[in-house]
């Protein structure tokens, strides 16, 4: 029994390694598009702001503009 237990934690392992490498293989994919962005002149911090307003649920997202727009007014930067 120990034995198979053993196995099942090496295989286990195993996939988290691979799968660990895929994701940094992504990241650095991810990397260099942001990269390209900036080289034809884009703002890479803006692109990520917008890939991030794009993953928000729409409500969510009006919800934090308006209590960004309230913070803004308060303390007179609009």
């Amino acid at each position: 029994m120990a034995e198979a237990t053993d196995d099942r934690l090496r295989l286990l392992i195993e996939r988290i390694e691979r799968l660990e490498e895929e994701k940094k293989g992504i990241s650095d994919d991810i990397k260099d598009v942001y990269n390209e962005g900036k080289a034809v002149g884009y703002d890479a911090a803006m692109m990520r702001q917008i890939v991030k307003l794009r993953k928000m649920n729409p409500a969510d997202r009006r919800e934090m503009e308006i209590i960004l727009d309230t913070y803004k007014a308060a303390l007179g930067l609009e």
